[in-house]
């Protein structure tokens, strides 16, 4: 089961001191601050953590499984998050254990 952002705001909360209103609006903030880059086609990178970037899907023809129309789906942007290698490696380490 996933957490929610209250208890993500609990735990930084627990974690630094700050208050849990504090916590909530530093991670409405962060996500605003990485749609908002996404937007203008910008990369962030948080070393240690990783990468949100935009992947380009090029125009192509695609076809409705339901009524079996053809549709030309034009260029898009998939916003995609990459994990970075200290990242994976602290969490296989932990889940091996």
């Amino acid at each position: 089961m996933g957490m929610t952002r209250a208890q993500i705001a609990a735990q930084i909360s627990d974690a630094t001191g700050i208050s849990k209103k504090e916590a909530e609006i530093v991670i409405e903030g962060f996500i605003s601050v990485v749609i908002d880059c996404l937007c203008k086609d910008e990369t962030i990178e948080i070393r240690g953590f990783g990468t949100f970037k935009n992947v380009v899907r090029e125009p192509m023809k695609a076809r409705n499984p339901k009524t079996g129309e053809t549709l030309q789906l034009g260029r898009r942007f998939i916003p995609k998050f990459k994990v970075s290698k200290e990242f994976k490696t602290v969490v296989q380490e932990n889940l091996s254990k």
